[in-house]
């Protein structure tokens, strides 16, 4: 054969290859719901009697009772933050995070956050108050 009909050949093949190519490879994503279903203050040694708390999942916030749904890719995580603070002049707090790998849900998980919120002040200064976040995750 000729040089110059093998040359075209060889490069009419790689064009062709190339074509038939996806442009980028579809990533499947993974729907998961998000519930807060509980926020309970379990205990309370004289810390303070007006609370703030708030939770969290991938940097949204959720209130008690409602819930979220995410499309994460299979390496990503469903990111948990629980987070309570003791309201007066000046405010302790504390916080509480976890994380799960969207590729192992494969049935609903209970994942509870203990957050400990520590008096930083006066008479009851070292005292702890432990707040209990409870999230469900579950695949849609």
């Amino acid at each position: 054969m000729n040089k110059g009909l093998l040359k075209i050949f060889a490069i009419l093949t790689l064009v062709f290859s190339f074509v038939n190519q996806p442009a980028t490879a579809a990533v499947k994503t993974i729907k998961v719901k998000v519930s807060l279903v509980s926020v309970e203050l379990i205990e309370n040694n004289h810390v303070g009697n007006e609370w703030y708390t708030s939770g969290s999942v991938n940097g949204k916030e959720i209130v008690e009772g409602s819930s979220v749904i995410l499309k994460l890719k299979p390496a990503e995580s469903v990111k948990l933050r629980a987070y309570a603070e003791e309201q007066d002049k000046i405010p302790d707090s504390g916080s509480s995070d976890s994380s799960i790998k969207a590729s192992s849900i494969s049935k609903k998980i209970s994942k509870a956050l203990t957050v400990t919120v520590t008096e930083n002040r006066g008479r009851y200064s070292g005292n702890t108050a432990n707040w209990k976040f409870v999230f469900e995750i579950q695949k849609q």
